[in-house]
């Protein structure tokens, strides 16, 4: 039987992270007309948390951009197309009228002239070990039931394969749906709280000017809703700093901040309460990390990244600085992989440095606690026979799950 090859495929909105719904066009690294070969960038996509190259996997011509830079696109969704050869680009320009917008791509594509071949994926991140495009649900099934993704056929969108796809190429047999069907009747209610809470939102101001927000703004923002939706509590407690400031003095002549001595100090007192390190996920149960991954708040233009320092316990402070030091720099260029924000358990935010006493810090989805640090200050302090000395203090604060 003769296999007849796509001729035509799709350069799709790839999935840079596990929370990303969308993705902002940066730039066009290569123009309609522009011949392409395997591995080369194409477009430049911003993410809910840093800016990516996409690679494409085929050779051929960019026969058409369907979303233009500084337009958004959700994910899965076609962003340009990619001809085989001269003679297909004609073809590709035919079918790119038929395609819906990007923001309509829920629907399916509508069929378009018998001579048009079916749409394949022509492109992924850089960061996509193989080929096969897969969710981070289904690669972490597949390493987790030690199947070959790459032989997995997916039946997701633009066949994006699936944690069910994954389930299913284990042999593991799906689970009954009947329980779901009540909730299925009455999945309706979200849009109508999603009306009230349309109807709730403020006129504009007069005079007022409004500015969208930019992808890695609007992650912020979900994020923020999500976490407070889980049951926590917070404690408070002042430091006496003199021992860390003397251990500061020491050790800072070698790039350690004061930062990375709290990230070690946490790293170890999470050895000795593992609870503290564990997360809530579902809603259901705890999830007790095998790692303590400590995740500290850095500010950058335009919203907030959390750059994590993995198996910060094994590490001594020396190490963590230098890791520290390429981990920011990636920051500040928003040059993050995944594994490099993804994988904390517990997170950091110090505003001490910009002279805050006390502050709230908000609970990242999946994290089990997130420590918020002051500015340490001369304080007057009372022992336990009554006398008065000034020590150094700084306020902390602790948000855990319940």
């Amino acid at each position: 039987m003769n296999v007849v090859r796509a001729k035509v495929r799709e350069i799709f909105m790839p999935a840079l992270s596990s929370t990303m719904t969308e993705g902002r066009i940066v730039s066009w690294t290569a123009a309609e007309g522009d011949r392409v070969a395997k591995g080369d960038p194409v477009v430049v996509v911003e993410s809910d948390k840093a800016d990516m190259d996409v690679e494409t996997f085929y050779d051929g011509i960019v026969a058409v951009v369907l979303v233009p830079a500084g337009e958004t696109a959700p994910v899965g969704a076609p962003i340009a197309l990619l001809a085989e050869s001269e003679e297909e680009v004609a073809i590709a320009q035919a079918r790119a009228q038929a395609l819906p917008k990007a923001t309509d791509q829920a629907t399916p594509l509508p069929p378009v002239a018998a001579a048009a071949p079916p749409l394949a994926p022509a492109a992924a991140a850089v960061t996509a070990p193989t080929k096969a495009t897969a969710t981070p649900h289904a690669k972490k099934l597949a390493k987790q039931h030690r199947v070959d993704i790459s032989k997995v056929i997916g039946t997701g969108p633009h066949g994006r394969i699936t944690g069910a796809d994954v389930e299913a190429a284990a042999g593991i047999k799906p689970k009954p749906n009947a329980p779901q069907s009540p909730r299925s009747d009455a999945h309706p209610a979200p849009p109508a709280a999603a009306a009230a809470r349309q109807s709730a939102v403020l006129p504009p101001v007069p005079g007022a000017r409004v500015v969208p927000f930019t992808t890695m703004q609007a992650a912020v923002s979900r994020n923020m809703v999500e976490s407070m939706s889980v049951p926590t509590f917070r404690v408070g407690y002042a430091v006496c700093t003199d021992k860390l400031d003397e251990l500061y003095e020491k050790v800072k002549s070698k790039g350690v901040t004061k930062t990375l001595l709290l990230v070690k100090a946490a790293a170890m007192a999470l050895t000795q309460h593992p609870v503290v390190n564990a997360s809530c996920r579902d809603g259901k149960s705890f999830s007790y990390n095998s790692s303590i991954n400590i995740a500290v708040a850095v500010a950058i233009e335009g919203g907030l990244l959390t750059p994590v320092l993995e198996d910060a316990d094994k590490l001594d402070v020396y190490l963590l600085a230098q890791k520290w030091r390429g981990l920011l720099k990636k920051t500040r260029l928003k040059q993050l992989q995944p594994n490099e924000y993804g994988s904390g358990t517990f997170t950091l935010s110090n505003l001490g440095m910009f002279g805050v006493d006390r502050f709230d810090a908000i609970l990242p989805p999946g994290h089990g606690a997130i420590m918020a640090v002051g500015a340490s200050r001369p304080t007057v302090v009372a022992d336990k026979d009554g006398f008065f000395s000034i020590k150094n203090e700084m306020l902390v604060s602790l948000l855990f799950t319940l």
